[in-house]
């Protein structure tokens, strides 16, 4: 064992567990550790708020396949985390918030910025480490950065402040190796049964795919059985767009096609997907979600199992090892899909060619409001036409971060990708202001990546302050903010239900653009339709050389279908006094 400081075990186990790169804002809680950073070779970027370096931290993991790491001041400063750590619990991101804590011994007195920080995260962490002791903080340093890996999501690391002082003996623990099998020989054979009688098998490739290097391992297995496959919601980068099997996201904004498809379904297999309730609602009128097929769920959580949609088969195993094992399977059988696989290949290009028809007329939203509304805003651009035009711009290689909103869901019909860890949404958790901060962390992870965020002019307003951490750190990425003066997706629901009654959704914003530049980054206004492809074209080159551009493209107030209605209804008002507001 070797004589150290505690703060010196801490950085020596984030050392041993790879950690390169570190997002927060400085405190004195954690101050001595935080001095020998750059000796241990980890890079500490400041922020400019603790929820943007807790999305830094999930984009870096989730395109790095290693931790994300955060760290921030005791009280004040861990709560700004609790939207960030929430947000990564659901996109199943290891992420590792390290928590300063008050002094061990004044704990509960109320002092300076003191709060209990361990129930706070209780509902949003899947393990949570507390060092209740000097001598034990590389112990629980490294059991958190273990588990998150583990678990497949955050843990939180709590420090009393006292506890980086003073000497210990200590040996550093070394990262914790764990893995996956395909799952139970018995589930594979039914699973590989069921397929072998499917005369209609189709695939969705979800997260879990993405996460466990499986998109090889699901393309061979699709082309086998000559099977359609259609990404999980928010999950379009786990099956390659150009390749002729693919049939694209189900969920909201997403593709007819492949939501026509999965309907035909008599057998389907889940891939590393929970089967999302959100995911799989009704979308474009269509109630695509195959009532009669079988369905095979293969996931990696035994408690996601027939969770969400009844199963016929659960696997629990890793998603690359379970589709290698159903390939295996699958060749020695006569299968039933083979006999007819010429008609459904033909059936998933028409259905393909018929979608992308479809966008390609779909230039404007044709309910009423939208009508009325792109007649006033004549001059301004079509959010459907931007998107076509950024889609067909994006490079290859692109990684796309997306916040939530009425133009960014729409997003999801025109988001195709050719290689994993690509995509990077909020998951369901759904929060404004996750896209930018994101897109920083993809970036310091995978410098040589174009990174390009889709931002709402309501979810830019909360997390542009990040520029500064972009110009000052030398990380340049591209956020492209749709001003369409609005928060359009609640706008849609008071145009629906509320008779056009606009209560907090219309914004009036400064130019975006401008404001960039006074932060030190580059700003483009885009307001002609043939200028959207050519700005994001600039940009990648300017990203090349060091520099972050903002592009802000002009929109109409034009809003696509909603994407949640729970629990709306018409309104009914008792008391005379309001009785006047229930109609236009």
């Amino acid at each position: 064992m070797a004589r150290m400081t505690p703060s010196e075990a801490f950085v020596e186990t984030l050392a041993a567990h790879g950690v390169t790169d570190v997002f927060g804002i400085v405190g004195s809680a954690y101050m001595d550790a935080l001095d020998i950073f750059p000796a241990a070779g980890i890079r500490f970027i400041p922020t400019v708020h603790e929820q943007g370096a807790g999305h830094m931290a999930d984009g870096y993991a989730r395109v790095s396949g290693r931790h994300g790491v955060c760290i921030a001041q005791n009280g004040p400063g861990i709560t700004n985390f609790v939207t960030a750590i929430a947000a990564a619990y659901w996109a199943h991101t290891p992420v590792v918030a390290i928590t300063p804590e008050t002094g061990s011994t004044t704990i509960g007195l109320g002092g300076f910025q003191e709060t209990e920080q361990l129930p706070i995260f209780s509902k949003i962490t899947k393990y949570q480490g507390h060092v209740n002791g000097a001598g034990r903080i590389a112990e629980f340093t490294a059991r958190c950065f273990d588990m998150a890996m583990a678990e497949r999501g955050p843990a939180q690391l709590n420090i009393p402040r006292d506890f980086f002082y003073g000497e210990i003996d200590v040996d550093i623990p070394q990262p914790r190796k764990l893995e996956l099998g395909a799952g139970g020989e018995h589930s594979l054979d039914e699973a590989a049964q069921l397929l072998g009688r499917a005369k209609f098998p189709v695939i969705v490739s979800g997260g879990g795919v993405v996460m466990a290097g499986a998109v090889e391992a699901c393309v061979a297995l699709a082309a086998h059985l000559g099977a359609p496959v259609v990404n999980s919601y928010l999950h379009n980068d786990s099956f390659p767009a150009k390749h002729p099997l693919w049939c694209g996201p189900l969920g909201y904004q997403g593709s007819k096609a492949g939501m026509k498809l999965i309907a035909q379904a008599d057998v389907v297999l889940a891939l590393g997907t929970r089967l999302g309730p959100f995911g799989t609602l009704p979308q474009h009128g269509l109630d695509y979600w195959p009532k009669d097929a079988k369905i095979i769920q293969v996931d990696s959580d035994h408690k996601m199992l027939g969770l969400v949609k009844k199963i016929s088969v659960g696997v629990c195993g890793d998603a690359k090892a379970a589709a290698a094992a159903l390939l295996d399977r699958v060749r020695s059988q006569e299968l039933a899909c083979h006999k007819n696989k010429d008609e459904r290949l033909a059936e998933i290009k028409r259905q393909k060619d018929t979608w992308e028809s479809e966008l390609n007329a779909w230039n404007e939203e044709g309910d009423e409001w939208s009508q009325q509304v792109s007649k006033e805003d004549s001059g301004l651009l079509h959010p459907r036409q931007v998107l076509r035009e950024l889609e067909q711009a994006m490079p290859d290689d692109a990684m796309v971060s997306t916040d939530i909103g009425n133009i960014c869901s729409v997003s999801n019909s025109y988001l195709r990708f050719s290689k994993p860890n690509s995509f990077f949404a909020a998951m369901s958790f759904g929060n404004c202001g996750y896209a930018f901060p994101t897109i920083v962390g993809t970036k310091v992870a995978a410098p040589d990546r174009p990174a390009i965020a889709y931002v709402g002019d309501g979810a830019w307003a909360m997390s542009m302050g990040e520029i500064l951490t972009c110009v000052r750190e030398n990380i340049p990425v591209i956020p492209v903010v749709f001003n369409n003066r609005q928060w359009g997706a609640e706008k849609k629901n008071q145009v629906d239900f509320y008779a056009k009654r606009f209560e907090g959704v219309n914004l009036e914003n400064p130019s975006f653009a401008q404001i960039a530049i006074s932060m030190g980054a580059q700003g483009v206004t885009v307001d002609k339709l043939e200028n959207v492809g050519p700005a994001l074209e600039k940009a990648c080159e300017d990203e090349r050389a060091g520099k972050t551009t903002i592009i802000e493209v002009m929109c109409t107030r034009e809003l696509g279908d909603p994407f949640r209605r729970d629990a709306l209804k018409k309104p009914v008002r008792l008391l005379d006094k309001y009785k006047a507001y229930t109609v236009s």
